[in-house]
């Protein structure tokens, strides 16, 4: 009996070797992308790559699932790709300690991705995001606002040109109307933000969004394996 045992018996053998051969990019290791990237990586998925500029800031500890008064000041990337490895030793993880944007895209070598998983704060850099994996052809899927809300329930995963309420979301359509992309897969909330001081935060809400988005790149990355179709 190993460490996927459970998983095994969930989705079969062929799905766990679908996922132990598959790559996915998280970009963004906050309260989102922390904890979508664990998720993914607590399936079995064999090669990640890991994208974010910051350290671990006090403020943090509040939701983010890498942020412990132990890892304060540690690089995020550093953190997330030591747990990975602790999970499982067998994954490839690479980890980049740089901010993605329009100019440092080249940076980033996505051959061989099957998902990319946006779970950037920057509008600009989720566009140049979005629209370099379009021009690649790879699956995304991309958080929308998660800051100012309590309602976990009030997450959704659906097409953007089908979202409301969000306000990240419409500024996301407009932009990427802009560019010719109108059709993107994004885990949103319907809640209306709360009004407070700054950007509030609660550890049970992002950590929601994320999970959703890993439910989302499994299913994704299982899907075209066995449908063979295609869908960014």
């Amino acid at each position: 009996m190993d460490w996927l045992n459970r998983t095994r018996s969930l989705i079969g053998e062929d799905n766990l070797q679908t996922l132990k051969a598959s790559s996915v990019v998280v970009v963004g290791l906050g309260g989102v992308g922390s904890f979508a990237a664990e998720a993914i990586a607590r399936c079995g998925v064999g090669r990640m790559i890991l994208i974010d500029k910051d350290r671990v800031d006090i403020t943090n500890v509040n939701r983010q699932l890498i942020a412990l008064r132990s890892t304060v000041g540690s690089m995020k990337t550093d953190v997330m790709k030591a747990r990975i490895l602790d999970i499982n030793p067998a994954a490839v993880v690479e980890a980049y300690t740089v901010a993605y944007s329009e100019e440092t895209t080249d940076t980033f070598n996505f051959s061989g991705v099957d998902v990319i998983v946006d779970a950037i704060d920057s509008i600009d850099d989720k566009v140049a995001l979005i629209r370099r994996s379009f021009s690649e052809g790879i699956p995304v899927l991309s958080s929308m606002g998660a800051g100012n809300k309590l309602d976990p329930g009030a997450f959704e995963v659906a097409d953007l040109a089908q979202t409301s309420v969000c306000p990240l979301a419409r500024i996301m359509r407009k932009r990427l109307r802009d560019v010719g992309i109108e059709h993107v897969r994004v885990v949103y909330s319907k809640e209306m933000p709360v009004r407070g001081e700054g950007v509030g935060s609660i550890s049970f809400v992002p950590s929601t969004a994320g999970l959703l988005l890993a439910s989302e790149a499994i299913r994704m990355i299982i899907d075209h394996k066995t449908n063979g179709g295609t869908d960014t």
